[in-house]
């Protein structure tokens, strides 16, 4: 594998800078470093960022090849935001340069580009002013400056009539799975491990629950999700008394949207769902990721495409009426048949909403720790296939509602959420428009409070559950310090 280093001398936009030239060599070992550090090996390409007066020299230095140089002059060092953008303008030119590459989402390397959109939107400008100033700063290529303002519109029009001031969503986490899937960075624990321990979870999860209810207490909650992990893997009896805490602690008089993530099929029982069915949810998640057993078996789901299309039914058979399937392009030894393969059976289905994720391969995946075990294995996307789902999604009469990025993706695409009218979720903006406060219960959440002037402070739960368990009262304590005005 070839390798590429980085040289810094200033600790300034190292994240910007790394994520960019990453995204144009996924393939390469990239390292960054300080000048005065000696790291580990020999690199065949160098680049070197470094600080000067009056701004930034880039160079490239290509082991046995030529040498590139471009400067970055600064008109105002004290503006920060204009030099991030100056200088990985100079960065994506040098390695498209290099690599013959574009990028389709230019230089930016932060996981929420439709806020670029809805700046100016808000402010009062056109589509065509937005798009403008989209593709002259950031270099987006015309399909996803389309995405990002098509998004931004659509996001405004659904998040009308929020109370931003008054209003607030609650995330509840029940971070148990029947298995840990090979992609899986999240804070999941298996549940054969903790069976035993789960009540004793709930037990601290129902205390965050009651102080967050009673600090609350003056203001209308608007949106509830409860996520994972995969709730459904609590028995029926357990997710009874979670679903039961929620709408007897919390007033649901003006909740908008009340989700459950059922996610894993092979945690799907009609129990379960009759159970849900019993409190005001309004939306569920059926999660396949693909309907290719083979790529199930690879990827540790656990479950068949049978399992997948019974429980989908199942639940349409008990009236639910919005129902979510997540899918991931870009998993090991897929390409375009096999999306397409998943998106006819998905079209069959015919669900309300349609989450695509690209793969991100993040660093405490599995997937990603022992990749060596899967170099044989192809992991495709590309711009096909990307409009392949949105196509698919439009042919059931879907349109794109809310987007994110991560690091590493696959093709260096991103996620889209696709909807019905009025199937939206509308929880999923809420987290990526950061325009709420957002209160997150039990282990591994983020809660989350945004001020009037748009000043937003988070406060972390701890991931593991036996020091959530453990620390209970100090989760508490940190969610009273964010929340307290005093």
């Amino acid at each position: 594998m070839r390798r590429t280093g980085i040289e810094f001398n200033r600790h300034d936009y190292e994240y910007d800078v790394y994520s960019l030239v990453k995204a144009f060599i996924p393939e390469e070992e990239v390292v960054s470093f300080y000048s005065g550090e000696t790291p580990a090996g020999d690199f065949d390409r160098l680049f070197r960022v470094l600080y000067g007066d009056g701004g930034y020299t880039c160079i490239v230095e290509e082991q046995g090849g030529e040498t590139l140089r471009e400067q970055v002059e600064l008109a105002s060092p004290e503006d920060r935001f204009a030099t991030k953008n100056l200088l990985k303008q100079t960065v994506y030119r040098m390695f498209s340069e290099l690599t013959c590459r574009t990028l389709p989402w230019g230089t930016l390397t932060g996981i929420r580009p439709v806020k670029l959109a809805m700046h100016p939107l808000e402010k009062g400008q056109d589509r065509k002013e937005i798009a403008a100033g989209l593709r002259d700063t950031y270099f987006l290529s015309e399909e996803k400056t389309n995405l990002a303002i098509d998004i931004a519109v659509r996001e405004r029009e659904i998040l009308r009539g929020m109370d931003y001031k008054n209003g607030y969503s609650l995330y509840v986490g029940i971070p148990f799975c029947p298995s840990i899937c090979l992609y899986c960075s999240f804070g999941s624990h298996p549940l054969k491990k903790w069976r035993k321990r789960v009540d004793e979870y709930l037990d601290c999860l129902i205390r965050e629950m009651a102080f967050t209810a009673e600090y609350f207490s003056d203001k209308k909650l608007q949106t509830v999700y409860i996520g994972g992990g995969t709730p459904t893997s609590l028995t029926a009896s357990q997710l009874d008394r979670v679903l039961g805490e929620v709408a007897t602690r919390f007033p649901m008089d003006e909740v908008r949207e009340f989700t459950v993530e059922a996610g894993r099929p092979d945690t799907i029982t009609e129990e379960k769902l009759a159970v849900i069915r019993r409190y005001p949810v309004s939306r569920i998640s059926i999660n396949p990721q693909t309907m290719n057993q083979e790529t199930l078996d690879l990827v540790g789901r656990g479950h068949t495409v049978q399992e997948i299309t019974g429980t989908f039914h199942m639940a349409r058979g008990l009236g639910f009426d919005n129902i979510n399937m997540d899918l991931i392009v870009g998993l090991p030894g897929e390409g375009q048949e096999e999306v397409a393969h998943t998106l006819e059976q998905i079209r069959e289905l015919e669900p309300d909403s349609l989450t695509v994720h690209s793969l991100a391969l993040k660093r405490a995946a599995r997937l990603n720790l022992f990749r060596d075990r899967y170099r044989e294995i192809s992991f495709a996307n590309s711009q096909e296939i990307m409009s392949l789902c949105e196509q698919t999604a439009a042919g059931m009469g879907m349109n794109p509602y809310y987007l994110y990025r991560q690091k590493n993706m696959a093709g260096n695409f991103e996620n889209v959420g696709y909807a019905k009218a009025g199937k939206e979720g509308i929880y999923n903006i809420l987290i990526m428009e950061e325009k709420q406060s957002i209160a997150a219960l039990g282990a591994g959440s983020v809660s989350k409070r945004v001020y009037p002037d748009g000043l937003i402070k988070r406060s972390e739960n701890v991931k593991d559950v036996s020091h959530y368990i453990a620390r209970i009262e100090e989760m508490i304590e940190r969610k009273k310090h964010l929340l307290c005005d005093c």
